[in-house]
């Protein structure tokens, strides 16, 4: 640029006069123009050449539509500085090429006009609050080759509504997609191991499926998450701390085989929980591990469950009874209370099952009725046979057990189908199948409702 300027001075010097300085100008314009160009070939970006690449470090312009060069005067564009573009009300679609490698930390925090980005999978991680509080973000593409999403990257992307995560990506950290309030699927992937805390708590989400590779859930992961089902593999290990807590649309928890300990408050406040299965795997149930679940009527504890914690039961007013299938466990307090304004209630409660042989029981346990469940098919005598109107037998046990009569007709391949619910009122019921005589052979068996 100096060296065209001193030009232009040496031809107007050599001829003199207003006329012919007049006619150079135009030569002197044309002469610098490629240079103005070349300085700046991408208009409202502003970077930083390190080792022969370039960092983008900020934008300037005015358009919302934004295409991030690959290269910049010959040298080629690998990352994004943190925070470059904080806070910028202009930016509405980025697309990043595959030549950036690295987007800091925070990079495109607060962009409240951002609709749409796209992830190269040459970026390994989205890092800390990369997107965090996009408020205006309904696209993302997460392309396969990223292999982490860091703390709080998506916090508050209030408008995101789907999210599919790549297989390339092992783990998600703490608060990445905290309150996604419109966030209501997402698809993790096959070889995911961790899952952060809070990493989808206050969210959409009405239903996820935890792939069986997740090792580490962490403490309060779904917290307030609109879930309605969910299935926790095995390979969890252990539910920590508030994991599903205040879930309040969530009616159905499968807890898989592997899981040895269900965490302090859990699911607390998971108002709508009506079935909840306990794998024999659960050696330990926490404190309020169960509190206020006001629409369960019915548990089933395994013989593997050596202690309960303080309130595990506490509130759930619906409760009508619980199946031990073991020796009575460690018994916290307050497990199965009801506080209604500071007092304490235990008949709210209805009863609870132990098995025959197993030890530790009494006539209460833990300030409520406990009862031997023992109903039995009587298999002589003239109850057992064969009427007119179908196939019967008596069923004793001790008075007002609830009982379910179920049937199947391949015990090589079992399908047991309910046939009647008893309670068995002074301790005996008669049973009769009407429709015995449909199958070539019939199967009977009793259970807990």
């Amino acid at each position: 640029m100096s060296t065209i300027a001193w030009l232009g001075r040496r031809l107007i010097q050599d001829r003199p006069g207003r006329a012919r300085s007049s006619r150079i100008l135009p030569l002197l314009l044309l002469l610098t123009l490629p240079a103005v160009v070349q300085a700046q070939p991408n208009p409202g970006f502003t970077y930083t050449t390190s080792a022969g690449t370039i960092t983008i470090t900020g934008y300037s312009g005015t358009d919302g539509n934004v295409a991030i060069p690959t290269n910049i005067n010959g040298l080629t564009v690998t990352s994004i500085k943190p925070g470059a573009f904080v806070n910028s009300a202009v930016l509405a679609n980025v697309t990043i090429p595959s030549t950036v490698t690295s987007i800091g930390s925070w990079a495109f925090e607060s962009c409240s006009a951002l609709v749409s980005v796209t992830i190269p999978g040459s970026v390994a991680s989205i890092q800390e609050g990369t997107f965090d509080q996009c408020n205006s973000l309904r696209s993302l593409t997460i392309s396969n080759g990223v292999t982490s999403i860091d703390d709080d990257a998506f916090l508050v992307c209030s408008s995101l509504t789907n999210v599919l995560i790549p297989d390339s990506v092992i783990s998600i950290g703490d608060y990445a997609f905290e309150n996604c309030y419109s966030l209501t699927n997402v698809t993790l992937p096959n070889g995911l191991t961790s899952i952060g805390n809070y990493a989808f708590g206050f969210s959409g989400l009405t239903c996820v499926t935890i792939p069986g590779s997740v090792t580490n859930l962490g403490q309060s992961a779904f917290y307030g998450a609109n879930l309605i089902t969910v299935t926790i593999p095995g390979s969890v290990g252990s539910l920590q701390k508030q994991t599903f807590d205040d879930c309040e649309k969530l009616t159905n928890a499968t807890i898989g085989d592997g899981v040895t300990s269900i965490g302090d408050y859990a699911f607390y406040q998971c108002s709508s929980l009506t079935n909840v299965t306990i794998p024999g795997s659960v050696t330990d149930i926490g404190d309020w591990a169960f509190g206020d679940c006001t629409s369960l009527a019915t548990v089933r504890i395994p013989n593997s469950v050596t202690n309960i914690g303080d309130s595990a039961y506490q509130n759930c007013d619906s409760l009508k009874a619980v199946y031990f299938q073991g020796n009575a466990p460690t018994l916290g307090s307050l497990v199965f209370c009801y506080e209604w304004y500071g007092t304490l209630y235990y008949d709210w409660y209805a009863t609870i099952y132990y098995s025959p042989g197993t030890t530790g029981w009494a006539s209460t346990f833990g300030g409520v009725p406990a009862v031997l469940w023992n109903p039995q098919v009587q298999t002589s005598g003239a109850s057992l046979r064969v009427l007119t109107n179908g196939f019967g037998f008596t069923i004793t046990g001790t008075p007002n057990l609830p009982i379910v009569v179920e049937a199947c007709a391949n015990l090589a391949n079992p399908v047991w189908i309910p046939l009647q619910s008893f309670t068995l009122i002074n301790g005996s019921i008669y049973f009769r199948d009407s429709q015995w005589t449909n199958y070539p052979g019939r199967f009977y068996r009793i259970r807990s409702p």
